[in-house]
């Protein structure tokens, strides 16, 4: 059965949209920047964030294609403010870039489009308050346990000695993610979990190894 993500990219493609490419750490739109084009991602990896009222950043959700990478919820502007920054965190992604009024008529002319939207909300609403749970719920080291446990889930790959997570997540990254002010905090929890063999860091590029994915899991718990 034909995937919904998939009818969205190729209803875009029949439409005749050119795929547009951006490399790694490109932005596609920033935080609280007009926004005038919903972007659909096709293929790759993508990070959003939001800057706080200081300055500092906070991690929102990685996403990976085929997705939408934001839908404004206003459907009669052709421009409204991005929510959030986002910027590639894989080597490429590709993208149609659409016009959000052109989408939107797009989306209240096709009933299939628009049951994939109301399910994006909900799956987004979702994870939002899950990420929530996680971060009011768990404390430092669980914070960080259920990061890396949904990203060994989400881009994890196996590998021998256990699931390595294909992206270059940094310490900064999962401070950012999990509302830690410092790295040095970041650095003590990671120590911590390879001491106790639950991760590694060494070698397959520097890529977060999950050896224990039981142990993690326990922070994700109901």
């Amino acid at each position: 059965m034909e995937k919904v993500h998939d009818y969205l990219v190729e209803y875009l493609r029949s439409k005749g949209y050119p795929e547009v490419k951006k490399h790694r750490h490109e932005y596609l739109c920033y935080y609280g920047f007009d926004q005038s084009h919903v972007y659909v991602l096709i293929e790759g990896v993508v990070k959003a964030s939001v800057t706080m009222r200081e300055g500092t950043e906070f991690n929102v959700f990685y996403m990976q294609g085929p997705s939408p990478v934001s839908l404004l919820r206003d459907e009669e502007s052709a421009k409204a403010k991005s929510p959030f920054s986002v910027r590639v965190e894989s080597d490429e992604a590709l993208f149609y870039v659409v016009p959000r009024l052109t989408f939107w008529k797009y989306v209240n002319e096709d009933h299939r489009l628009l049951d994939y939207v109301k399910d994006y909300y909900r799956r987004n609403l979702e994870d939002a308050f899950d990420r929530t749970r996680f971060l009011t719920m768990n404390g430092k080291i669980g914070a960080v346990g259920a990061l890396l446990f949904d990203l060994s889930v989400k881009y994890g790959e196996p590998c021998k000695d256990g699931t390595v997570i294909s992206l270059d997540v940094t310490n900064e990254d999962i401070a950012q993610f999990c509302g830690i002010s410092s790295r040095n905090s970041v650095n003590r929890i990671l120590r911590g979990l390879r001491e106790k063999g639950v991760i590694s860091t060494k070698g397959h590029d520097s890529h977060i190894v999950v050896h224990d994915a039981d142990y993690l899991e326990q922070f994700v718990m109901d």
